[in-house]
């Protein structure tokens, strides 16, 4: 597609959202407005084609040349900014027009890194993964920097697929009945078993709805169809069984590990020393009935003299350039939580690392490349990346200032509220000043932070406070 025809496809797509009520549709809406404005401007100001250039112009259609042509790498980066926005949208409509920004870019400048990544991220929504993963292997040719994750993507993107193909594999051994179905049409032969299973006759309700995974494989359907599939069928299946079978457990551990790869890569091993990742979830339960202490990094925690008190908890957690007095600030770490900007302890042991960040790519790009190895047993995924605003939802019209790091872990702990006892130590906001590393004393206490307004919150959910102890349970 030619890049005018791809700006008449935005300029239609751009009127089919107007008085759209949706969030994504409303940013998409404004990168197509700002795309299309620098497009006019440029067009008004372009000189007069030449008959050489139009000559010129007219060879490199005919031959399919991607030198470039007309576009502009201002209008470039406007039509990435488009394709990325109507990704996220999700739609039939938005993820066609997606393919053909990919299409029209990659035509014209072959050796675009973030079409590239464009494409892989639009063959995964349209539920194509192993030709995902060849796009971003093109997009990792091209740079010598992978600071969006994409090499975890793929690896996981390979993962999920030989996970997902192990579990047809066994479906296919232990209902061998499932071959007698894996040649009609899959949802027909779907349609059947469930009409088997709804009947009273299970066997013959999953030699059906085998059968209908194997036809849905071969037909070439959608990830996201055939894994919807394979959950409900792991669901009857479960259903029917009082005590699971191996095979079916089996299957089900396939299943998760299909999932798990398709949400997030595996961290590199032995890159980072065999560190596993923790989800939202999995947090909750390493931190469930313990109880937990949040030591603040302020002049008061160097002069306290709690250091055994800290240790006889379960948990310790200590934020970003942390400093052990071992009197005053006790010994042990259990969790630090750390900004993604600095690296201060980076290569301190412990159990578990929280690594926070205000931004995806940069998350990312710390995550895979300061983390030291064998420092830490557990790293949080994206799903713990920003507590306070993307578990929480909290807007800049609620909270205009950015969150600190010990607020984002306080919060987080009091929302999942797993905790018997959960204290905070000399937590004044920095009342009496700083109290850490050496090398961290010379950075400025922030005024991007509203440190009011963070102790406002803690002050009314507080349970009871004595001395430098605040306890919220």
């Amino acid at each position: 597609m030619s890049l005018d025809d791809c700006l008449r496809a935005c300029s239609v797509h751009s009127g089919k959202l107007v008085g759209s009520l949706d969030p994504r549709r409303l940013q998409l809406a404004e990168a197509l407005r700002q795309l299309l404005a620098l497009w006019a401007t440029q067009e008004q100001s372009a000189p007069a084609p030449t008959a050489a250039g139009l000559l010129r112009r007219t060879k490199a259609a005919a031959t399919g040349a991607g030198s470039g042509g007309n576009l502009s790498n201002e209008v470039l980066d406007a039509l990435l900014n488009v394709g990325n926005k109507a990704v996220v949208c999700a739609y039939d409509d938005e993820l066609n027009l997606t393919v053909t920004i990919t299409d029209t870019i990659l035509h014209l400048r072959r050796g675009s890194r973030a079409g590239w990544r464009l494409r892989g991220r639009i063959l995964e929504a349209l539920g194509q993964p192993v030709e995902a993963a060849e796009a971003y292997e093109r997009y990792l040719e091209l740079t010598k920097e992978d600071g969006f994750g994409v090499r975890a993507r793929v690896d996981g993107i390979h993962a999920a697929t030989k996970a997902r193909t192990e579990l047809l594999s066994l479906l296919k051994r232990t209902v061998p009945e499932s071959a007698a179905f894996g040649a009609g049409p899959a949802t027909d032969v779907w349609a059947e078993g469930l009409a088997a299973h709804s009947a009273g006759d299970p066997s013959g309700a999953q030699a059906r709805l085998v059968g209908a995974l194997i036809a849905l494989d071969r037909e070439g359907a959608p990830e996201s169809q055939v894994q919807e599939a394979l959950a409900h069928y792991l669901d009857l299946a479960t259903g029917l069984q009082t005590r699971p079978t191996p095979e079916l457990t089996q299957a089900l551990a396939l299943y998760a590990d299909a999932r798990r790869g398709r949400m997030r890569g595996p961290v590199p091993d032995p890159l980072f020393g065999g560190v596993q990742w923790l989800s939202l979830g999995e947090f909750r339960n390493r931190i469930a009935g313990k109880s937990i202490c949040l030591i603040a990094n302020s002049g008061k925690v160097g002069e306290s003299g709690l250091g055994h008190d800290i240790d006889a908890y379960d948990l310790v957690v200590r934020f970003n350039s942390y400093r052990i007095d071992p009197a005053h600030t006790g010994r042990k770490t259990d969790i630090h939580v750390t900004i993604h900007k600095h690296n201060y302890n980076w290569d301190k042991p412990v159990d578990t690392r929280l690594v926070f960040s205000g931004s995806s790519p940069d998350w990312k790009y710390s995550v895979r490349n300061k983390l030291i190895p064998g420092a830490q047993t557990y790293v949080n995924d994206e799903s713990l990346r920003w507590p306070v605003r993307n578990i929480g939802g909290w807007t800049t019209e609620r909270f205009a200032a950015i969150p600190t790091s010990g607020f984002n872990m306080l919060w987080l702990l009091d929302y999942l509220d797993v905790s018997p006892t959960l204290d905070l130590i000399g937590f004044d906001f920095y009342e009496s000043g700083a109290y850490r590393l050496p090398e961290a004393m010379k950075l400025a206490i922030t005024n991007v932070h509203e440190y009011g307004s963070e102790k406002t919150w803690v002050m009314e959910r507080a349970q009871s406070v004595s001395g430098m102890r605040i306890s919220l349970r």
